[in-house]
């Protein structure tokens, strides 16, 4: 079993920037990939981005070269898996989410946390 937790949320003005924190707690050696989402009122959650277990990262195209996401080193065994999210605008307002993929599906869900971009 795993457990997510997500932290760092909040309002920000538009051009501004938060970072947001995921930690991964229980059986971490099963994850293969962590993956950041959101859902915006009215939307169908999409995919932010993802990183590998060896460090490579994806991003969707809307958000590329503005977001970026990290690993911070493994401690009190939890896996904490970051996004910094920089010259944010209106329509990144969402809630985001981090999943844990195992064996290639995210499987494990974490319980979202409020993103608000102000113009």
């Amino acid at each position: 079993q795993l457990q997510l937790v997500e932290s760092g949320g909040g309002l920000v003005q538009a051009g501004g920037s938060l970072r947001l924190s995921c930690a991964a707690s229980g059986n971490i050696f099963m994850i293969n990939a962590m993956g950041w989402f959101r859902q915006a009122p009215g939307k169908q959650r999409e995919l932010v981005g993802t990183i590998t277990t060896r460090g490579i990262t994806n991003y969707t195209q809307s958000v590329e070269g503005r977001f970026t996401i990290g690993r911070d080193n493994a401690k009190d065994g939890k896996n904490t898996v970051y996004l910094l999210m920089n010259s944010l605008k209106p329509e990144d307002t969402a809630v985001y989410y981090c999943a844990a993929a195992i064996l290639g599906t995210f499987s494990y869900w974490g319980q979202g946390t409020q993103g608000t971009v102000s113009s």
